[in-house]
């Protein structure tokens, strides 16, 4: 049987803690009891790991022998702030899939409101993606960035730089993946637009800094649609 994967809040060398939310979900939920063995990431490594205690909001383990783990695709996604509820589906989805690093993005088009309120929901954004990391059994939950504005993403560094566009009509989002190897290595960032596309200027502005255009097909798709679809393509592509 398949061991339930944590991400630990408290770790040494030879021990391991869940504290607060964390803690309770795993005792009042899941029923823990001391004696069971789980996975247990640290931030340094995967270890198998035994309760040994039960206190209040708060769950010690014994850490044993490392897990081996795969080499993770360094995958930044660049999205462009949208509808709150879907971002944060999109948000957990993606996590899912394996992105590395998550980038909220004031566009053109992102609503006045929701970029205002964008970093006070960066502590949630942050909380979804680490329950939806210890789900899909990873070791360590995206970096959720601070917003920013577009200007400030489109030189960032990485091996390659793909921006989705529904006006494209050359290039696949997989034919862009295909011709660069340098990628299968190195850090990819994709850019997903805000509801209603990214504007003209702001695709302008993607190609000045060197940025590759491509499609995820005819259909016009919603914002999180695309930012699901491109990251199972990039994963299904390089893994």
């Amino acid at each position: 049987m398949t061991r339930r994967r944590w991400i630990a809040d408290e770790s040494t060398a030879t021990h391991a803690a869940l504290t607060g939310d964390h803690a309770d979900h795993l005792v009042r939920v899941l029923r823990a009891r001391v004696g069971q063995d789980f996975d247990i990431a640290t931030g340094t490594s995967l270890r198998r790991g035994r309760i040994t205690s039960i206190t209040g909001n708060r769950v010690e383990f014994e850490l044993a022998e490392e897990i081996p783990v795969a080499d993770a695709i360094l995958i930044t996604l660049l999205l462009a702030i949208f509808k709150f509820d879907r971002m944060e589906w999109a948000i957990e989805k993606c996590t899912e899939l394996g992105v590395t690093r998550i980038i909220p993005v004031i566009a053109r088009r992102t609503d006045s409101h929701l970029a205002a309120a964008s970093k006070k929901r960066v502590e949630r954004w942050q909380r979804i993606a680490r329950q939806a990391s210890e789900q899909s059994r990873r070791t360590s939950p995206p970096e959720i960035a601070d917003p920013i504005k577009l200007a400030d993403a489109l030189n960032l560094p990485a091996a390659l730089k793909i921006v989705l566009s529904e006006s494209e009509n050359q290039t696949q989002l997989r034919e862009a993946l295909n011709r660069d190897a340098v990628a299968l290595k190195s850090e990819i960032i994709l850019a997903i637009g805000p509801e209603g596309g990214w504007t003209e200027d702001e695709l302008i502005s993607f190609d000045h800094a060197a940025w590759t255009s491509a499609s995820l097909g005819n259909t016009v798709l919603r914002a999180e649609t695309a930012a699901i679809a491109a990251t199972a393509i990039v994963v299904s592509t390089l893994s």
